[in-house]
């Protein structure tokens, strides 16, 4: 696999070391906060579905 440079602000650095863990990789947090964002969102549009009654009851089919 290639590697590539990406730039962050110093902060944001900083950000990401305090949610790895001691010898964890920036790749492998930035991979990790992606994994949640995804199951965010899909938990967000699950929420929405359920919220807006957009089932159809199993008898209804």
């Amino acid at each position: 696999m290639t590697n590539t440079t990406i730039s962050v602000t110093k902060e944001t650095k900083k950000a990401l070391l305090d949610l790895g863990k001691k010898g964890e990789t920036y790749d492998s947090i930035i991979r990790k906060l992606l994994k949640r964002f995804a199951w965010k969102k899909l938990d967000d549009e699950w929420n929405k579905i359920l919220a807006n009654d957009e089932f159809i009851p199993l008898d209804e089919l």
